[in-house]
């Protein structure tokens, strides 16, 4: 019997190339908080390319375990993980109330240890929430997901700084639209290989191309060293503070929940529908893997919903593929210079490819959601209110701002607003006092283990 294309070993040069594609997509996302913790605090330029190649490091580590799995840990899914932005709020919240600025990263990796060995522990509960995620939820979360990603291809298409006088130019908007149009010609005119690593290509032509508009910028890599390990604990011992550790105790609980709701998205692609025992393999990888980074001095992991657009895009299903990626980002952690040759590729360049990745997360949700049933008036209602919820982080970014700080951790992740209000409608329309006469509209929420593949259930009996 064949094996299943998650569990298929591809060619060597085949599993290099669109492993380093995943790395080019995921790149930005992973160094963005590392620089924007390390400024707050005031690092050094030797310690902020410190503690960006260890957030890299940390992030092939965590990806292997989530893609090869050992024992109970790993999702065994083409599933990138890598340095979760929703940890970077109250992160540079801790850095603001330390007022020995030193004793900032160690009070933050102390929170994020016992945040993850508390979150490893979880997943036997935590994950029977999958039993509340028919089509309509998955459909209405994956569509956010994509939708939520938008907004961060387009600022990188603007450029690196917004501050910069050239940010949101002609000329970094044509780079983008430029990077956009290779991309689409390939995936159009091109068949196989080629067509498969569309985004890589697009990644590397878009960056010739902003040479001459000085875009391009080679200093990091001159200036690199060749080789550099992430000392354990470089820059001191974990401090343990409460409130720093119930902030990034909250924050791992919206991780958990973009996690669950990422596998189901990838298990719908994947044609390996996600169930409980998997997403709670999953979670225990992700959590695992947030209380070892800090080890090697890097911050809270988490899946990356950026890759799930290239698996859908490519077809790609390998998780070994994705493995293959880990290896890179490990390697890059160890290897200064070749973080700063990533580095190399312009931000308006990431965003026309971005556009592509995160588009097709979107596009994916909309597949999963006309299987669904919106022929059906509840669930219209279900994904009207759950994608208006989830949007407005993205729309009126300020909308939460009279709340706590600690409740806007949650709040300002659209994600995961829009999927516990989906959960909440999908019970009380479809669920909670149901007659006999309407239960053919009705969409179940499902048992444990059961696929999430939007077939409809069987009418219940009048």
């Amino acid at each position: 019997m064949a094996d299943h294309p998650v569990d298929e070993k591809l060619p060597a040069l085949k599993m290099a190339t669109t492993g380093l594609q995943h790395v080019a997509a995921m790149y930005a996302g992973v160094v963005a908080p590392p620089l924007i913790v390390g400024a707050a605090i005031g690092l050094t330029a030797t310690d902020l390319t410190f503690l960006t190649g260890a957030c890299l490091f940390t992030a092939g580590l965590a990806t292997f375990l989530q893609t090869l799995g050992i024992w109970k840990i790993g999702a065994r899914l083409p599933f990138v993980n890598g340095v979760t932005f929703a940890g970077v709020v109250p992160m540079t919240a801790i850095v603001a109330s330390t007022e020995d600025k030193s004793d900032a990263l160690p009070i933050i990796f102390g929170a994020v240890i016992v945040a993850g060995l508390l979150g490893f522990i979880a997943p036997p509960v935590f994950c029977k929430a999958v039993r509340f995620f028919p089509p309509v939820v998955t459909g209405t979360v994956i569509t956010l997901i994509g939708i939520s990603l938008l907004p961060v291809a387009f600022g990188w298409a603007q450029g690196p700084n917004p501050a910069a006088h050239d940010y949101g130019s002609a000329t970094n908007l044509g780079l983008a639209a430029v990077t956009l149009l290779i991309v689409l010609l390939l995936r159009r005119f091109t068949r196989g290989f080629v067509k498969q690593i569309a985004v890589l290509l697009g990644l590397v032509a878009g960056t010739v191309i902003a040479i001459p508009f000085g875009v391009t910028d080679f200093g990091p890599v001159a200036d690199a060293d060749v080789i550099g390990f992430p000392t354990p604990f470089h820059f001191g011992a974990p401090q343990f503070q409460l409130a720093a550790i119930i902030s990034m105790c909250v924050v791992m609980v919206v991780s958990m929940t973009e996690s669950t709701a990422d596998m189901l998205a990838l298990g719908e692609i994947v044609d390996r529908p996600a169930d409980e025992k998997t997403i709670a393999a999953g979670l225990r990888a992700d959590t695992l893997g947030s209380a070892i980074s800090p080890v090697f001095n890097g911050f809270m992991c988490s899946a990356f919903a950026q890759n799930i657009g290239l698996v859908a895009m490519t077809k790609i299903r390998s998780r070994y593929v994705v493995a293959a990626g880990g290896g890179f980002l490990v390697l890059v952690g160890l290897c200064p210079m070749a973080a700063s040759l990533i580095a190399v590729v312009p931000r308006p360049v990431l965003g026309g490819a971005g556009v592509v990745l995160f588009g097709s997360v979107a596009a994916s949700g909309i597949q999963t959601l006309v299987r669904a049933g919106l022929d059906k008036d509840n669930n219209v209602l279900i994904v009207a209110v759950s994608l208006a919820v989830g949007i407005i982080p993205i729309t009126a970014p300020e909308f939460y701002h009279a709340f706590p700080e600690t409740a806007r951790i949650v709040l300002d992740s659209g994600i995961s607003t829009g999927c516990v209000a989906a959960v909440l409608l999908n019970l009380v329309f479809n669920h909670l006092g149901r007659s006999g006469r309407d239960a053919h509209d009705v969409t179940h929420p499902m048992e444990a283990g059961e696929e999430l593949s939007g077939t409809p259930k069987a009418p219940a009996a009048s």
